[in-house]
């Protein structure tokens, strides 16, 4: 069965192979999948979705890992 990229299920592992990337230090990969997966789970669960929420939670430290990183 093929699910497509809106697809609920695409997005839950869309976030994991996210979180399974910054675990192995791809970080810039990592924070760029996470926020096309943020901007589609805003569009189609809401903003207030916990998915949604947890996402961005996620994007959000790991931006400020990055900044720390450059500083």
């Amino acid at each position: 069965r093929v699910l497509g990229e809106e697809h609920p299920s695409t997005l839950i592992s869309m976030a994991n192979l996210a979180h399974t990337w910054k675990s192995q230090s791809r970080n810039e990969e990592a924070i760029s999948l996470m926020e096309k997966c943020f901007e589609l789970q805003k569009r189609i669960l809401g903003t207030h979705h916990p998915s949604t929420e947890t996402s961005l939670e996620a994007l959000t430290e790991w931006r400020i890992e990055e900044l720390a990183i450059r500083i």
